[in-house]
């Protein structure tokens, strides 16, 4: 971010809401703390939109597999890749009395046995084995395999839908976004460093703090308030944002300005090697190159550019910087309760200085990530009171805008073609 760039100008109101045909009318903030809408939420979104819920790297070779849950569904599903080299998603769930099959988190199997009366079950999901099967009546193996659950993947994303025929294909789901963010190279795909938390806020307002500006001047004074604000952007004000389909992409706008403080020492030993190429970042830069050069990071290609965040719909952001991704998932859990996981991405370190840069920048992020989240509880706090019916949304809270209606959207159409038109 040191390169100069002209002038932007950031007197006049921005129009990015307008120029994306979205309505400017106050948003209603009912969906954020209703029971009835959370379970209209759950029925009408989350089991029937394509779920993003891993990476391929997750599953690096034949019999690994992962598990993973869908919170508002009360959903474990178990992820595999077989020996043909096929990834498909299962529901945890024995044949037998309907036993969670598997506790762990991620391994290596070729079958998998039932804790409870040892059912066994390949990594294909077959039934194979059922002890003292002479004593069932007419018990047939053939249909008692586990629950498969509809999968494909994009780009090195792997995806779900609950419902038993997926009434759209991932393609006709992704939309736009497929062709918007085809070809991306994924720098330390198979390295994250990951952050959770259960909060007490909607998931909405949780994934709202992630994908708006206005906020980070106030918010993230100490932290980011210098390089994602500056005097000729003191409010912060987005680059870009556009909507793609139930989608949507907003590039953030960044300091070029900014230069390392001469009395934090650490910053100025993480960065006296030139390893990265910004302060919010912990790659390479050179690294980053090809990552950097596609066409959907920095989209304006602006000298002011800082990050960009890709929303795949309902609940998940693809973020993007100088250094590469990270991820955000906001599971819901109750009308006013929430799961956050953050996933941060680095190539493993080849120096002792690129290392010393990575921790900077991890320590970086959790300061950041825990102003966000101390200040969600407070705001659902506000929203439960009742005494306000509508947010007052400004141009930089775009994104907030954007997949509210669409979470609205979804829940009024009774089929996806019709959320999706």
């Amino acid at each position: 971010m040191n390169a100069k760039s002209p002038p932007l100008d950031l007197n006049k109101r921005g129009t990015l809401t307008e120029d994306a045909g979205l309505s400017t009318a106050p948003i209603p903030l009912e969906p954020y703390r209703s029971a009835s809408f959370y379970e209209q939420e759950r029925d009408r979104v989350f089991k029937r939109a394509w779920l993003l819920m891993a990476r391929v790297e997750e599953l690096p070779e034949a019999g690994s597999y992962v598990v993973k849950d869908v919170p508002p569904c009360k959903v474990s599903v178990l992820i595999t890749r077989n020996k043909n080299d096929k990834i498909q998603a299962f529901y945890n769930t024995c044949s037998h009395r309907g036993s969670k099959l598997t506790s762990e988190n991620q391994g290596k199997k070729g079958r998998f046995v039932c804790p409870y009366h040892q059912w066994t079950y390949s990594n294909e999901g077959d039934l194979i084995g059922i002890p003292d099967q002479a004593n069932f009546f007419d018990v047939d193996k053939k249909k008692c395999g586990l629950t498969p659950i509809a999968t494909d993947t994009w780009e090195g994303w792997v995806f779900i839908n609950l419902q038993p025929e997926p009434e759209v294909t991932l393609e006709r789901f992704l939309g736009p976004m497929k062709d918007y963010m085809a070809n991306f190279k994924y720098p330390g795909a198979s390295n994250p460093v990951v952050f959770t938390a259960k909060l007490d806020a909607n998931w909405k307002v949780v994934s709202d703090a992630f994908i708006e500006t206005y906020h980070i001047p106030c918010i993230h004074p100490q932290t980011i308030g210098t390089t994602f604000s500056s005097k000729l952007n003191p409010h912060a004000r987005l680059l870009d944002a556009r909507t793609l389909g139930p989608h949507q992409a907003v590039s953030m706008f960044g300091n070029a300005d900014y230069t390392l403080d001469p009395k934090n020492k650490a910053e100025m030993l993480g960065h006296s090697g030139g390893e990265a190429g910004s302060v919010i970042a912990a790659a390479n830069k050179e690294k980053a190159a090809e990552f950097i050069a596609h066409p959907a990071v920095n989209p304006t290609s602006s000298n002011y550019w800082s990050m960009d965040v890709n929303l795949i719909f309902p609940h998940i952001h693809i973020d993007c910087g100088p250094g590469g991704f990270w991820t955000h998932y906001f599971w819901p859990l109750s009308p006013n309760t929430s799961f956050y996981e953050g996933r941060f991405y680095m190539e493993p370190a080849e120096t002792i200085r690129g290392r010393f840069l990575q921790e900077m920048y991890i320590s970086r992020v959790a300061d950041v990530i825990l102003e966000d989240l101390v200040n969600v509880a407070r705001t659902q706090e506000g929203i439960d009171t009742g005494g306000k019916q509508f947010m007052q949304l400004q141009d930089s809270e775009f994104g907030i805008r954007h997949s509210t209606t669409q979470i609205i959207k979804w829940v009024e159409s009774d089929t996806v073609e019709e959320a999706l038109s």
